[in-house]
């Protein structure tokens, strides 16, 4: 199988697992609507799941901006804005923590 072959399989089966998140189905069941042996779901689950933590192991920074403007209002409590991708997240103070990072790890992951 070529490289080529092999990138539009991966890409396929991406697809094919996205669908699957989305449909709330269970494995077999998503199976065997789709016409798919279970093992090549796992299969491939188990594939981009050691893709992910491999890449989650190489996290890098990124440059944050700061803005004089946003301190400059007297008053208006401070907010953080956050940008992942094309989504962008605002943060104000008394903010639910846990659900912040829920959000950005959804985020991250589709981004």
């Amino acid at each position: 199988m070529t490289k080529a072959e092999q990138r539009q399989r991966r890409n396929e089966w991406r697809t094919r697992i996205a669908e699957f998140k989305a449909s709330g189905q269970s494995g077999a069941a998503w199976c065997t609507a789709q016409g798919i042996k279970p093992h090549l779901l796992y299969y491939w689950l188990q594939q981009f799941r050691e893709a992910e933590a491999a890449s989650a192991a190489h996290t890098q920074w990124q440059p944050v901006l700061v803005s004089e403007r946003a301190n400059s209002l007297p008053g208006k409590p401070s907010s953080l804005l956050l940008r992942i991708g094309r989504s962008t997240i605002e943060v104000q103070p008394g903010f639910d923590a846990g659900l912040l990072a829920e959000v950005v790890r959804v985020l991250a992951s589709v981004c």
